[in-house]
């Protein structure tokens, strides 16, 4: 067979800080873990190379396989995230690549030519690039794989092909053959690489605990947990809540199945404190960055991602997370069985300004606008957020899986901590 050697390595896991395998496998016991969906590393070597050609993660039980690229001087250069959806065939859902200006630049060097490609099933995608990085402009079209190129048939734990080949001008047939990591091993905890995982509320729930004490990544240091405002009570007669934008056209993009009844809500109310330059001096704010409707009265025991149709998971790349979208910064609360007429009330009450159409609220309830559906009982409460995009909803359940309240973040608070 001809060709060039590329060795192969197999491990548990894999040290990105030190570039190191955790815990050396055996290629028996590499493949053993791949029949069983178990998590596992493959690291791809060319002799006289000290560091990897590519690294590659695959994890059966999630769906996942991914591969990390690494150039000549340790960098990672390029990554692409597989997801397995069909039986047989990986989809190619994210590709992301680093162009550095020199050997001196740094990993992930926030000034570098970045792309990333993102592809779904049913022919959607988008491509970001930014030629300057963090630092310039960024430009976002429209992807033009194929549907050919969009996936990758599913190898068998012999057959994986080394996707890097063309970076490296390793023409014709790779051999591949199994080499033990004899340098030195990461002595790191077990599982420094874990699977992509979808986002999750987080400390969001503290929000609602008065007292708590909290800190945010933009330098929110002082801040500590009021008491929760009331607010306004939302009849939900049919049984269905709708979380969505009331003036996207269409369906409500999340249903939640509830006990028909009238739900009480509350408004999460934060105090701190900042020295203002405009003022030149410290002041105090309040802000509301959460809204919860009370479905239930018993303690939460877990927290779950609410959906919308056609939501997912294995496509959540890490951290991320799927909500109802708005383009005009406007979420409501509302009875899904109701919803066209509420939505209906809705736009006339504020884009026609029909005064009798919806009633307006106190600010400082956390809702603006509540609109009536008077034949069957039901609300529309609408609520403003800090921005367009997408806000994820989050359901608290009981012990046996039933809803006990439904929690909407509205105000942007990054890497919110408990102190």
């Amino acid at each position: 067979m001809s060709g060039p050697v590329v060795e192969l390595g197999h491990a548990e896991g894999w040290d990105f800080a030190a570039g190191a395998a955790v815990g050396a496998l055996r290629p028996q016991e590499a493949r053993a873990r791949d029949a069983a969906g178990l998590p596992y590393v493959v690291v791809y070597r060319s002799a006289g190379r000290s560091v990897p050609l590519e690294v590659r993660l695959v994890s059966w039980r999630d769906h996942y396989a991914g591969v990390w690229v690494y150039d000549e001087h340790g960098r990672r250069v390029e990554h692409l995230e597989l997801r397995l959806l069909e039986e047989g065939r990986l989809l190619r859902r994210y590709h992301e690549r680093w162009g550095y200006s020199g050997p001196e630049a740094p990993e992930f060097d926030r000034v570098a030519d970045r792309m990333a490609v993102e592809l779904f099933p049913g022919g959607r995608g988008r491509v970001s690039h930014r030629p300057r990085g963090d630092a310039g402009p960024r430009t976002v079209t429209v992807p033009s794989a194929s549907e050919e190129e969009r996936w990758l048939r599913r190898p068998d734990f012999d057959d994986w092909p080394l996707l890097s080949a063309d970076r490296w001008g390793l023409d014709g047939t790779v051999r591949p053959t199994a080499a033990p990591l004899t340098e030195p091993v990461s002595a790191a905890a077990a599982e420094p690489w874990l699977p992509p995982r979808p986002g999750g509320p987080g400390d969001l729930p503290a929000l609602f605990v008065p007292g708590t004490r909290l800190t945010t990544s933009d330098h929110r240091e002082n801040m500590v947990v009021l008491e929760p405002k009331a607010g306004p009570r939302l009849r939900v007669p049919s049984g269905r809540l709708a979380v969505a934008d009331p003036l996207d056209t269409g369906r409500p993009d999340i249903t939640v199945e509830v006990l028909p009844g009238s739900y009480p809500t509350e408004v999460a109310t934060i105090g701190f404190g900042y020295h203002c330059e405009f003022e030149g001096a410290w002041v105090e704010r309040t802000g509301t960055p959460a809204l919860r409707l009370r479905v239930g009265d018993g303690p939460v025991d877990s927290w779950t991602m609410a959906l919308g149709e056609g939501d997912d998971l294995r496509l959540l790349r890490d951290g991320e997370a799927y909500g109802f979208s708005t383009d005009g910064a406007t979420g409501c609360f509302a009875d899904a069985g109701a919803w066209p007429v509420l939505q209906e009330r809705f736009r006339r009450a504020l884009v026609d300004r029909d005064g009798e159409a919806g009633e307006d609220l106190d600010s400082g309830s956390g809702f603006f606008l509540r609109t009536v559906d008077e034949e069957s009982g039901a609300d529309l409460l609408a609520f403003a957020t800090d921005s367009d995009g997408t806000h994820p909803v989050w359901l608290g359940l009981d012990g046996s899986g039933g809803v006990v309240c439904v929690i909407v973040q509205v105000d942007w608070l990054p890497h919110l901590k408990i102190v």
